[in-house]
């Protein structure tokens, strides 16, 4: 009989010791303090723990502790009396490496199993890549197939706040760039409290511009961990946002190719050279 999960974050070894045994995907997630990554996190695993995460079943978590202590302000949430802080700021034992979150789930319009690596990082790690180029602590995102940048959607609705996200986005497109001398994993722009308002258009195409300075493209994704709008329910987008991740399975090739024989042609001999 197996044991109920007793660790709360993992430790990237506990990560890589999974990836040994199977397929996982590492997330990366950065954002400013405050911009709403632990609350998606939060979010997620109460829509997915409530079966309500659309198209998705839960499967297991190797870190369930954990995510009960991030999600606990929420279960304390009545309606109409929110509590003071949602989630508790992210604070590391370890100040130097990332504690990761883990999810199993299952897709089920095909069965398709997918573990998810879900760093809780503190705000404050990305604030300082920016401002000092400190990346020592950021290489687990070398084995990341998608990095989240979580954006506070109040301020990007704010006209006096809204440039200074749009170019802070830019410098950390910039640092990642830097980090990965060569092709970055996909980029998802995931824009929180969609519940305070739509982004306009005109902000998005300002997002896709300044990214496109680094010779970088994004998705952008608008979610709303809660809500405090009857029009928007909390968990808004999270099931996008998970399609989003995971919608980048490369197709396999044929092993072994058929093609029709040409006349005059030695088609054996000339393999490589048709390849």
């Amino acid at each position: 009989m197996s044991a109920f999960p007793a660790s709360r974050t993992l430790e990237p070894d506990a990560i890589s010791k999974m990836m040994a045994s199977r397929y996982v995907n590492v997330i990366g997630i950065l954002g400013d303090p405050e911009a709403g990554k632990t609350a998606c996190l939060a979010s997620l695993y109460l829509m997915i723990s409530n079966a309500k995460l659309a198209g998705w079943n839960f499967a297991d978590s190797k870190s369930l502790r954990a995510f009960e202590d991030i999600a606990r302000g929420a279960r304390e949430w009545d309606a109409g009396n929110p509590p003071d802080q949602m989630t508790v700021h992210t604070e590391l034992s370890d100040d130097r490496q990332p504690g990761f979150l883990h999810l199993r789930l299952v897709r089920e319009s095909d069965g398709r199993r997918v573990d998810l690596a879900l760093p809780d990082l503190p705000g404050e790690w990305t604030t300082e890549l920016i401002g000092t180029s400190r990346v020592d602590r950021f290489e687990f995102m070398k084995s990341a197939e998608v990095i989240w940048i979580v954006l506070d959607g109040r301020a990007l609705e704010s006209k006096e706040r809204r440039q200074g996200v749009i170019s802070r986005v830019g410098q950390l497109a910039g640092r990642i760039v830097t980090l990965f001398s060569g092709k970055i994993p996909r980029l998802v722009l995931v824009t929180t409290h969609r519940d305070s308002g739509e982004l306009p258009d005109t902000v998005q195409a300002r997002l896709i511009a300044e990214l496109g300075k680094r010779d970088v493209t994004a998705t952008i994704v608008p979610v709303a961990p809660f809500s405090n709008d009857e029009q928007v329910k909390p968990g808004f987008g999270l099931e996008d946002l998970i399609s989003t991740t995971t919608a980048g399975d490369r197709s396999l090739s044929e092993f072994w190719p058929s093609a029709d024989p040409i006349e005059g042609t030695r088609s054996y001999i000339s393999y490589r050279r048709d390849r």
